[in-house]
């Protein structure tokens, strides 16, 4: 099996990464050996205890994790006050085009972990990021919802494969 993953050295324009297997020979590595380290590498960044002051960060994972999924899921970044990770719960599944989510099972779940600050993301499988005017709708009563019970919502990814865009940076938080 495979040990590590490591760059070869050769011109930009034809760079290969190379993975080095037991025996010590080496090949070139898949397009899922690569997800997979790329993976490994955003989750070491976004882990429990990160502080989340880079949302460049934020959407490469999203994007890595939830991006190429071809159902609907909604996730649910929890940050402690200093919006340190406490955890990224994929919430609710759904179908090709549509998630339900049930604003109870949010505020539950957000004071069991003693949340202070939550982020949404959730996928467009049809490739396009655009928000929907329920996608909207939605995040203005989760919004409305936790700050009955002092959670803060400080954004919400729309993600899909190539691309992520924020509510936030769009004025709609």
């Amino acid at each position: 099996m495979s040990q590590s993953i490591l760059s070869s050295v050769q011109p930009a324009s034809s760079v290969d990464l190379l993975v080095r297997e037991a025996d010590g020979q080496y090949r070139a590595a898949s397009a899922d050996e690569l997800l997979q380290q790329a993976r490994q590498v955003l989750s070491n960044k976004v882990c429990r205890g990160t502080t989340m002051n880079s949302p460049q960060v934020v959407k490469d994972y999203l994007r890595l994790e939830i991006g190429l999924l071809e159902h609907e899921v909604f996730c649910v970044l929890f940050l402690d006050a200093q919006h340190r990770v406490i955890e990224l719960k994929p919430m609710f599944r759904g179908t090709v085009s549509q998630t339900y989510v049930y604003p109870r099972e949010v505020v539950k779940e957000s004071l069991r972990l003693n949340a202070a600050a939550v982020i949404f993301a959730h996928n467009h499988p049809s490739g396009s990021a655009e928000q929907s005017r329920a996608d909207e709708l939605l995040t203005q009563t989760l919004k409305t919802t936790l700050t009955l019970v002092d959670v803060r919502v400080l954004d919400h990814f729309v993600v899909t494969a190539s691309d992520v865009v924020s509510f936030a940076e769009r004025g709609l938080i």
